[in-house]
């Protein structure tokens, strides 16, 4: 049996173009002599397509698409992902057609509510353990993502028990650093119990803050892989399966299976079945970040980013990202210097623009500053100056962006990374103020090794990296003024926000206990700040956002409890 897989760049809501990019699929797995041809989790409306589900217009348009894709099926076998809805009940659902006919619909079983996932606030659950089709005298099955993560699923006894030659799962499983390792164990592992070949299709590109990898699968019934997509990039992945099967009728499953069109099995086309290269931890954090840029911006029809450079690794990774995900035509870097700004800073910031050829644009902010500070003198009287004429600052130039932004339509690009974000070393309609963040989910430590990883091509000036890290919004201002170094930083913020560890277990780690108060106690004081930030591409295993939802009004602090 020849097996197409078309890993597949969705939308979310634009059913048209879905449906013409899975028409196209279609037919070159025609071409390509293919029995199948599957498709990702939700491919017809877009995964996640969220309160979308909630709209009855949406789901008969949803319904309407997939006629669309029946009717262009003659001749193959099509598996593709939609939403399914009977009455009131929505399901995630598998769509089964052969020959032009809807011949199945299979529901997901294993709804999955942790994390990024909320599929049971839109979902039903579906109950039967699997879709059992018989073709050229070969079982297969069809599922849908987490049927096959959780072990001792129904749709793995439904495998075992009718003696499945081929799964078929459908998913949308989006990225985060070292998932892949994870996918492949759990497939790997699926295939084994089963004794099946395991066809795994997964979904390619951005959506919001999430970035789906793509890297589909096909294991043996050994659990070894024998063939993979490419990851972060749109593929076709074609297999071919060859099953010394005993006849449908020798199975004795129990479960009757729906018998397709029979397919002449001699191929005039050979296939040579392919792994795709492997990727180092930089290389896909790396990639992640450029799709999810690239996504974000083309999906909601930006064609142009703009960037405050400071001259500060932050502001130049991320320009060299947005360059390497728009083309650097598209990308306006931005240099307002202060009275604070070093002549080093500044210069450096000129450099990187020349470096990466995009359009480079200095707007000196002490003017405006004066002018502010003028304007305040009156009510602020006594005193020394403090922290407001630091994010006095940051607001004028998120003002001066922000107006860029709204006479040429770029979207503005933030600069924060993760460390800050999670402590609030931040302002808020300051450098927090913009369309997309693109590190937002990157640690300090991390952003140093993306920088050096982007530097084999000479880009980012020795002197940003090895500068310490400054704000320069008062005089010899450092981030260690106000931060532990970020070698201590972000392994507290690790093991608090990722791993969920109480600042005591924390402390067990080895960690100075006055530090690590000190860092829960900046964590927990600024979610109100988080919730303000504009979304970014998620990386880690758990992003602010999406997956960390903690309610802004909350007296529960654990340092309040630490003896």
């Amino acid at each position: 049996m020849r097996i197409a897989l078309a890993q597949i760049n969705t939308t979310v809501g634009d059913l048209d173009g879905n449906v013409k990019k899975i028409i196209e699929n279609i037919e070159r797995a025609r071409d390509t002599d293919a029995d199948i041809v599957t498709f990702p989790e939700l491919a017809i409306c877009g995964y996640p397509p969220e309160d979308l589900l909630l709209k009855s217009g949406f789901l008969r348009d949803n319904y309407s698409a997939l006629e669309s894709v029946i009717q262009n099926s003659q001749n193959i076998c099509v598996v593709v992902g939609f939403a399914d809805a009977i009455k009131k009940d929505v399901f995630n659902a598998a769509a089964v057609i052969d020959d032009g006919h809807l011949v199945g619909i299979y529901h997901k079983a294993e709804l999955p509510n942790y994390g990024v996932f909320d599929e049971k606030r839109y979902f039903l659950q579906g109950t039967e353990c699997a879709s059992l089709f018989g073709m050229n005298g070969v079982l297969f099955t069809v599922n849908i993502c987490e049927d096959v993560w959780i072990q001792g699923s129904k749709a793995e006894q439904c495998s075992i028990d009718n003696r499945v030659d081929i799964v078929l799962n459908i998913s949308a499983s989006p990225f985060h650093a070292g998932k892949l390792n994870e996918r492949r164990d759990i497939l790997s592992s699926f295939a084994r119990r089963t004794g099946a070949f395991v066809c795994y299709n997964n979904l390619i590109g951005g959506q919001d803050e999430l970035v789906f990898d793509g890297g589909s699968l096909v294991f043996s019934p050994q659990g070894e892989l024998i063939a993979s997509g490419k990851r972060f990039e749109e593929d076709f992945l074609v297999v071919d399966i060859n099953k010394n099967s005993k006849s449908l009728s020798e199975k004795n499953g129990g479960l009757k299976p729906i018998f397709l069109k029979p397919r002449d099995s001699h191929y005039q086309k050979p296939i040579i079945m392919s792994k795709a290269p492997e990727l180092g931890r930089l290389d896909e954090v790396y990639k992640a970040l450029v799709l999810g840029t690239r996504d974000y911006m083309a999906k909601n029809r930006f064609s142009k980013a703009v960037i405050g450079l400071s001259g500060g690794i932050d502001s130049s990774l991320t320009a060299v990202i947005a360059a390497d995900a728009l083309g650097s035509e598209n990308v306006i870097g931005v240099t307002m210097p202060s009275q604070y700004t070093s002549n080093e800073t500044r210069s450096d910031a000129e450099i990187l623009a020349k470096n990466l050829n995009i359009r480079f644009l200095s707007i000196p902010i002490k003017p405006i500053f004066s002018a502010y500070t003028e304007a305040l003198q009156e009510p602020f009287k006594e005193g020394n100056p403090g922290i407001e004429m630091e994010n006095l600052q940051a607001r004028i130039r998120g003002n001066i962006l922000m107006a860029l932004s709204n006479r040429f339509g770029w979207l503005v690009l933030t600069t924060g990374n993760k460390s800050e974000t999670a402590v609030g070393y931040c302002t808020l309609y300051g450098d927090m103020a913009g369309g997309f963040a693109v590190i937002k989910d990157v640690p300090k430590v991390l952003v140093y090794e993306l920088a050096e990883y982007v530097n084999q091509r000479g880009i980012i000036p020795e002197s940003v990296v090895l500068r310490p890290p400054t704000a320069e919004l008062r005089q010899n201002q450092k981030d260690e003024d106000s931060l532990p170094p970020y070698s201590i930083l972000d392994p507290i913020l690790q093991a608090y926000v990722e791993g969920d560890r109480s600042p005591d277990a924390i402390i067990a780690y080895g960690f100075n206990p006055k530090i690590v108060r000190d860092v829960v106690r900046m964590v927990d004081r600024s979610e109100y700040k988080r919730r303000q930030a504009p979304p970014g591409v998620k990386i880690t295993p758990k992003a602010f956002g999406r997956d960390r939802r903690l309610p802004i009004t909350n007296r529960y602090f654990p340092n309040n409890r630490l003896k």
